[in-house]
């Protein structure tokens, strides 16, 4: 019997509740990190504090409760607690998709999966959803009720129209007075040398910065056979197109244009990685952790 993973986009996608859907990524990725020796983080006790209805009865500290009749809950402090901001493109290029999930779907469900986990260590964190302008904004906290802001923020969230990925990410370095993690979710189909510079930007002034290059498994792979009409869902410009004649020549031009931001985002000490849509989750969420585990 075939394991079902809760990483898998298809298996995501099946889950209309954007928090269930993201708790499923978060434990099932979780899941696969006990299983592992090398877990990349660790978490110290610090304290007890009494039981509330709905806490996790697995924290009760039973030897406290048969001393002293009352349930006290084990409280832990992450090694670091990090502010983190997730910068996520929502422009009408990123409402395509050729199977399960759109490259919005993908990166929202992306975005919740690590928001979640976020909130399950402490961390701050805040949301930019951004096409050619500023859609949503919430500023990185951790206090009650701010997850569900940020859920429901991101349910709402529609391919808006053009793309400028530079000023979301040039006005964050700006705005930003300490250290912190920032996080674009994209596919990066904008001026490239604006996008590195806004990028470069961030990282200059100490923040660690991963980039998460959204793409749909059709436009890595180029399958089509037969003459096709393609339309610039941006500028909404068509174009015929015999598939075979040009498939050498438009992944040749696709290496060059994910080679140019892998190249820059080395160089200027920048995360870089490439999602398939229709791969799973579980490679965004162990960077995330590596670089988490690696701050201050």
């Amino acid at each position: 019997m075939q394991e079902i993973s809760f990483l898998d986009p298809k298996v995501l996608a099946s889950i209309s509740n954007l928090e269930l859907r993201a708790r499923a990524a978060v434990e099932g990725f979780v899941a696969g990190l006990h299983k592992s020796p090398h877990r990349g983080f660790s978490v110290e006790f610090t304290d007890y504090r009494h039981y509330n209805p709905g806490d996790d009865l697995r924290h009760v500290d039973w030897k406290v409760y048969a001393r002293s009749g009352e349930y006290f809950i084990k409280q832990y402090q992450d090694e670091t607690n990090v502010r983190c901001h997730i910068l996520l493109d929502c422009s009408a290029s990123m409402g395509y998709g050729s199977d399960t999930m759109t490259k919005l779907e993908y990166g929202r469900t992306l975005a919740a999966a690590l928001s979640y986990f976020m909130f399950g260590q402490r961390d701050a964190v805040g949301l930019t959803a951004f096409d050619d302008k500023i859609r949503e904004y919430l500023p990185a906290r951790y206090r009650r009720g701010h997850l569900m802001q940020i859920l429901r923020a991101l349910v709402h969230l529609n391919p808006g129209e053009g793309t400028d990925l530079a000023r979301p990410i040039s006005d964050l370095a700006l705005g930003l007075n300490r250290k912190s993690m920032a996080i674009v979710i994209s596919d990066l189909l904008d001026d490239e040398a604006a996008v590195v510079q806004g990028l470069q930007h961030l990282r200059f002034k100490g923040n660690d910065v991963i980039v998460f290059h959204i793409m749909d498994d059709a436009e890595l792979n180029f399958p089509f056979e037969r003459l096709s009409e393609f339309e610039d869902s941006e500028s909404h410009k068509t174009v015929a197109v015999a598939p075979r004649s040009m498939r050498e020549t438009y992944l040749a031009e696709l290496e060059k244009f994910c080679g140019y931001y892998r190249q820059k985002c080395r160089a200027g000490g920048i995360d870089y990685c490439l999602l398939n849509t229709a791969e799973p989750l579980d490679i965004a969420l162990a960077s995330y952790l590596s670089k988490r585990a690696k701050q201050y």
